[in-house]
Formats: C-alpha cells, structure tokens, sequence
C-alpha cells in the first residue's frame, strides 16, 4: 500500500512542480497588475474572469469527468470512441455557445455595467472559453495515461505565453485591460494547437450515440453542481461589486490571490488523485489506502497554512526594483489570507472525499450538496460584506466551503463508507490549533513584530509535536527507516 502512495506521490510530485512554477510565473501577474493597473480595473478583470468561471461549467457540461469515469473502465465503446465522442462534442458544442456569446456581446455589455469599448473583452472571453473547453478531454487523456510530464510541459507553455504577452500587451503597448484577454485568447488557442497532435493516436471519425448518452447522463449533473461550485469560489466578487466599489473588489482579489498556495496543493494533488483512484478502487485495501492519503495530506496543507501565515507580511514587501512585490495600496487585505488559505483546506477535503462519488456514481447528489453550499455562500456574503468588508467575503467563503466538504463527507460514507484514521485527524487539528492559532493572534491582531527566529520556532513546533505525540504508525516508521537506509546505501555506492 504504501509502495503505491509513494507512486501517487511521486506523480503529484511532477503535476506539483507543473503547478508550482506555472501558478508562480501567473502570481507573478498579481504584482504586475497591482503596479499597472489601477483598483478600480483590476476589479473589472477579477469580475469578467468570474464570469468566465461560471460559463465554463455550462460549455463543459460535465464532458471531462464523465470521460474520466468511461475512459477509465472501457465499459461502453472503444478506446477512441471513449476519447473522439466527447471531444467531438465540445468541439461542437463550444463553437456553438462562443458564437452565440459574440453576437450578443453588445447585450452582454449592458447586463455586465459596463460601457460600449467593453464589448470587444466579452467577444474575446467567449472565445478563450471555446478554445480552454476543447482543450480538456486532451488534457484529460494525458492524466490518465499517467503522462504527467507532458501534461506538465504544455501546462507551462500555456502560462508562459500567457504572462509573457501580458507584460508585453500592458507594459510595452499600454492595451490595459484589453491585454490581459487579448494575452489569454492566444495563449488558449496555441495550447489547442499543441494538444492536438498529443492526441492524434487516440483521435477517430468516430461518435458512439449510446456512449455519448452515458456520458450525457453521468456528466450533465456536474452543470449545476459546477454553477454552485463556482460560486463558492467566486460569487463573492460580484456580491463585494455590488455592495461597494470596483477598488474594493481589486484589493480582495489581489489578497485572495495570494491565499493561493492551498488551492495550488489541492489543484496538484487533484490532477494526481483522480487517475490514482480509478485505477485502485479494485484493490481489497482500497478504503484503507485512501483513509490513510488523507491523513497525510490533511496534515501537509496545515502545515504550509502555518508556513505561509508566519511569512506573508516579509513575501509582499519584497522589493522588485522600485516596486514591492505587492503595491502598499493593497496590503489593507492581508488578514483575508489566511481565512482564504483554511476554506481552501475544506476544498482539499472535497477531493480527498471524491472516491466514494465517483466509485458509486453517485454523481446525482452534487447539485443538491453544492447547492446548498453556494446558497449558504451568498447568504453569508450578504450578511457579512455590510458589516465586516473584505473580511465578511472572506468569512462567507470559508463557511461556504465547510458546508461543501460536510455534503461530501455525508453522501460520501453513505454510499462508500471509510473509516478515516479520526485520532490521527485530532492530533493534526488539536496541534494546528495550537501553532496556527498564535502566529495568526500575533500577526493580525496583537500586531506583533514576529522575529525570524521565532517565525521558525512557530513553523518547527508543529511537525515536531506530531512526532513526540506517537502520530507516526510503526509500518510507516519502518518504511521511512528502509527508505533512507536504501538512500544512505546509494549515496555510499557513489561515493
């Protein structure tokens, strides 16, 4: 088993680097646009990108995850057939759907609040929608062909493209916000351009009717669970719009950003988790295996929760030339941080939860468990914003996210029930509690000077109390001692 969690590792490791250093060169556009664009624009572009969130679930309509499921079991139709019908549908379907958003662009102008010379960001959102839609049953393959490399690679070509002509577009031509989407539409297009050849030995002129309709039948509930998924992520910044002003939405943005390193993990470990899972859930210590990739990873994004906690006043202050590396204007939201960076725990927890869903087909309870947490989202936001700001988002956002994975954790054990390691959970919680809950005292509310020394005492403290408190189970002790042993032993060999 645990031969296997160290495969699982190893892939996430590579989607992680992938991921790490994609969403890096893409923080490194928070900076750029917070020296070049003012609040109140950068607001537009966080609000147009979360409508561009939302249309997504309804061009996709599920498309992706259910060739996970099919493709993964080759239950119904051939290999090609299991990757041509739904690519060939989305090809269809985007076309369709961006061409129809184009020619109400106009409309769509007007609903959004914006002016006239805005209309020509909502044509070219609609075709980045198109191209990015087309581009996932490619990418899916990849995942699950265990080609994570070349996922990884095309990944970083897209993000390069895309940073690289956005500093060309703003800061070389002066476009504004039109080069942050003019960057985005020809980055998406020429990762289409790359894909397809990936997938040219799985390509046919082939579309199997039965197949397309299980696929339609297992995918089609994920549209209304992905509109109320995206809103939890997102819904918070046309609420905030609305209840303020696009200069406030531009700082949360900015700081919500910044809470990114969680979702960066559960994003890794996701691309990694889902293939990972398919192909196991036949194995007689299945549950076992993923109670116990729970409990390893609940505890590694607390633990760079601490991590990045302790740091995040001494990250944006870094200098960059003339400029910090996130303008002062914005640093009126660094508290949102770490309430962002906790609800995106709960979002780990979702995909550490999916097995059960997807193993069961169970996906016909999303809508109603994703529903009610996107309802309880904009119930919250409602009720906080007035009273508390940024902060009430903030807090709606987590609460949200809690009531998300609680959905999960119940559908989930009601059909594939597995006995999570809750002991070692406590400890992890209890711990965290513990370290977490004063570097957060101290840094946002005493407003304490934390010195370098300390900052590490605080981040030391929590893995060496999982230690002293008899966490580490004695088949793991035993591999991690075999482990080094065979490291030490290699490194004696070339010596």
């Amino acid at each position: 088993m645990l031969d296997r969690i160290k495969r699982l590792g190893a892939e996430t490791i590579v989607y992680g680097i992938m991921t790490v250093t994609g969403r890096f060169l893409t923080f490194l556009l928070v900076p750029f646009y917070t020296n070049y664009l003012e609040p109140g624009e950068y607001g537009i572009v966080a609000y147009l990108f979360s409508l561009i969130a939302f249309l997504t679930i309804f061009f996709s309509y599920g498309m992706e995850s259910a060739y996970f499921k099919y493709a993964s079991t080759g239950e119904i139709g051939t290999k090609k057939q299991n990757f041509s019908t739904p690519f060939f549908s989305l090809v269809i379907t985007s076309i369709l759907f961006s061409s129809l958003l184009s020619l109400l662009s106009a409309d769509v102008t007007a609903i959004a609040g914006f002016g006239e010379t805005s209309r020509q960001l909502i044509i070219m959102a609609a075709w980045i929608l198109c191209f990015d839609t087309i581009a996932l049953v490619p990418f899916a393959a990849l995942r699950l062909q265990h080609r994570a490399g070349m996922f990884a690679v095309v990944k970083l070509i897209n993000i390069i493209i895309n940073v690289t002509l956005n500093v060309i577009f703003i800061a070389v031509f002066g476009f504004g916000v039109e080069g942050v989407f003019l960057a985005g539409l020809i980055a998406s297009a020429s990762t289409l351009l790359i894909l397809i050849p990936l997938s040219w030995r799985l390509l046919a002129l082939t579309f199997s009717m039965d197949l397309w309709k299980q696929l339609l039948k297992f995918g089609i509930p994920y549209v209304p669970a992905g509109v109320a998924t995206i809103a939890l992520q997102v819904i918070d910044r046309p609420i905030l719009r609305m209840l303020t002003d696009d200069a406030t939405v531009g700082i949360y943005q900015a700081n919500y950003r910044l809470g990114i390193v969680i979702m960066l993990m559960v994003t890794t470990f996701d691309y990694a988790y889902r293939p990972f899972f398919l192909n196991n859930a036949r194995q007689p210590d299945a549950k076992e295996m993923f109670a116990r990739i729970a409990t390893y990873f609940y505890g590694l994004m607390l633990f760079i929760w601490i991590v990045v906690t302790v740091f995040i006043h001494d990250i944006v202050s870094i200098r960059v030339g003339d400029s910090f590396l996130i303008h002062p204007d914005y640093w009126e939201g660094l508290s949102i941080i770490p309430v962002v960076m906790i609800a995106y725990v709960f979002t780990g927890w979702v995909t550490l939860l999916m097995p059960g869903i997807f193993i069961e087909k169970k996906t016909q309870y999303l809508p109603l468990i994703t529903g009610v947490a996107a309802a309880a989202n904009i119930i919250t936001n409602f009720m906080l914003i007035p009273v508390y700001g940024i902060m009430g988002a903030a807090l709606a956002t987590l609460v949200s996210f809690a009531v998300n994975a609680s959905g999960m954790y119940w559908v989930s054990q009601k059909f594939y029930p597995i006995s999570y390691e809750v002991r070692r959970l406590i400890i992890i919680s209890v711990l965290f509690l513990a370290c977490g809950g004063i570097a957060y005292y101290l840094l946002f509310f005493a407003g304490t000077e934390i010195g370098f020394l300390l900052k590490l005492i605080i981040i030391g403290t929590f893995p060496i109390l999982l230690i002293i408190s008899g966490f580490m189970k004695r088949d793991e002790v035993h591999y991690i001692t075999t482990l080094a042993g065979k490291l030490k032993g290699g490194r004696k060999k070339w010596q």
